[in-house]
């Protein structure tokens, strides 16, 4: 079962790289995003790679003038990992941990893309993320973050955008994760799920950071990691025991996040009223009931729709997992430096701490 892979000196095992490992979740991804300081557009994309389901899937989304672009693609990639064509959409590594090339072909949607993604500074590599389901492992599996600015033109209804002002985040993580169909017989335990999810990924003029947290139902973390990364400098890691952040009621969505990073602190706010602009991460497949990442949908597919922006939409599974645009002050050693970037959030289950209960009732 040889394929292109095999022709890299990155082999770890004996076997061709088509083959990785036993476990039918293995999966490989690439994950991007991207604003303009005045939040008019948002934009972000992600492929997918299931080496044991032979399936490799994509998406490209635009979020601009109320309204949110989706366009989904999905292939049986006959064990080819290195062809990151899905359709219409293509990932180019220009120069591996630098620089990458994002181009969405014509396509039967009203978004077409020719982008470029330069890193800013050294990637972090977040802990290792394990946890299990019961007796089952759920996840097991290591993500890189990375801050970057972006140029090229997206095009949206025969616009074109030059998004040379836009600052966003990557992300490849790869491992285990619950991918594809569900499983047909889950195990007992974790019945009732609960999952809490907080990614902080900022940029400012003169530094990186990042502070992500998953927590139990109680409200303790599981993993938990925060850094400030000087551009041009060092990278400070920080562990928080406590996060003190506030809902808006009567959602699940975060009005502000404050926390103690070692040497200062941060301050996260989403924007609201005109200047908001909240990215639906169902548009990536994230919990979609029929694009879910690495479902089956023949040897190719591609499909598109358009979600208009509510900004108090029903909390269900197509709009509980969110990335919102916020506004951010990082203070280092007394000084205060002000940026932009996003809160991400996925919150199932209850939350002790913060007050959620039930499954998705929401913040009182």
């Amino acid at each position: 079962m040889l394929t292109k892979g095999d022709d890299y000196p990155l082999h770890q095992t004996p076997e061709p790289m088509a083959l990785s490992g036993g476990n039918r979740n293995f999966y490989d991804r690439y994950f991007f995003n991207g604003y303009s300081p005045d939040g008019k557009i948002f934009f972000a994309a992600a492929l997918g790679v299931y080496p044991q389901l032979d399936i490799m899937d994509a998406a490209f989304c635009v979020s601009i003038d109320g309204k949110q672009h989706n366009l989904r693609a999905s292939k049986r990639m006959s064990s080819e990992r290195l062809d990151l064509t899905v359709g219409p959409i293509t990932i180019t590594i220009v120069e591996p941990l630098q620089r990458l090339h994002l181009t969405v072909a014509g396509n039967d949607s009203a978004i077409t893309a020719d982008i470029r993604f330069t890193a800013r500074h050294q990637p972090i590599e977040e802990p290792r993320f394990i946890r299990r389901d019961g007796p089952r492992l759920q996840m097991d599996y290591t993500r890189m973050t990375q801050n970057g600015d972006w140029s090229g033109t997206i095009t949206v209804d025969g616009q074109d955008i030059d998004i040379a002002s836009c600052r966003g985040t990557r992300d490849r993580s790869w491992g285990i994760r619950a991918i594809g169909a569900a499983e047909s017989q889950p195990p007992p335990a974790g019945a009732f799920p609960q999952f809490w999810w907080l990614w902080t990924p900022l940029n400012f003029d003169q530094h990186a950071c990042f502070f992500h947290s998953n927590d139990d139902g109680e409200g303790k973390a599981w993993n938990r990691r925060g850094v400030v990364d000087s551009i041009g400098g060092s990278a400070i890691e920080f562990e928080p025991e406590t996060i003190d952040l506030a809902y808006h009621s009567g959602s699940r969505r975060i009005r502000q996040v404050r926390l103690e990073t070692g040497n200062g602190s941060l301050s996260i706010t989403p924007r609201t009223g005109d200047a908001a602009r909240t990215f639906y991460m169902s548009g990536l497949g994230y919990l979609h009931p029929v694009w879910g990442h690495g479902m089956d949908h023949g040897d190719l597919e591609v499909a598109h729709d358009v979600i208009t922006l509510d900004p108090a939409p029903a909390i269900d599974m197509t709009t509980i997992h969110i990335q919102a645009l916020s506004d951010t002050v990082l203070t280092v050693d007394g000084t205060e430096h002000r940026g932009i970037g996003v809160v991400e959030q996925l919150f199932i289950g209850p939350h002790a701490t913060s007050g959620l209960t039930g499954l998705m009732d929401p913040a009182v």
